[in-house]
């Protein structure tokens, strides 16, 4: 992901502007760069909840560039993402968090506790709370049909 974020960069450093105001002490290119690698890193640890992360990389640095040069910018970002989407997607499903906790199920138990089952591979939920995700499913279809 290191060499995504720094790929994104490497193409993008040359259009920076590089007028910035008197209060902000890092330069734009190290804002640029910053902007690219915590994407990258949200990716890869938190990828399931990264709705859109080309939209949201370009709000973060679309500032840092003129306007002639924001579509260029975006089709840069949203090709660099693409890849890393794609490469996320290919991995085998990881059994622990990003801090390095075993992974758990996301729902709550009668008592109000949360499940302490292993999750099923690609999913957040155990066998015993799948029918959760079937509903969120079902939820998602209704609203993209509406």
């Amino acid at each position: 992901m290191y060499h995504l974020s720094r790929a994104i960069y490497r193409e993008l450093a040359p259009h920076v502007l590089d007028e910035r105001p008197s209060c902000q002490l890092e330069t734009n290119q190290e804002l640029v760069l910053r902007a690219c690698e915590r994407t990258m890193h949200r990716l890869w640890y938190d990828g399931r909840h990264f709705a859109k992360p080309a939209r949201s990389l370009f709000n973060d640095v679309r500032i840092y560039f003129s306007i002639t040069m924001q579509l260029k910018v975006y089709m840069v970002i949203e090709r660099h993402v693409n890849i890393a989407l794609d490469y996320v997607s290919r991995l085998p499903e990881r059994e622990h968090d990003a801090n390095g906790m075993p992974r758990a199920c996301q729902a709550m138990t009668r008592k109000g506790q949360p499940c302490q089952r292993q999750p099923l591979p690609r999913s957040e939920y155990c066998p015993s709370h799948q029918h959760l995700t079937e509903r969120l499913e079902e939820l998602e279809g209704d609203l993209i049909a509406a």
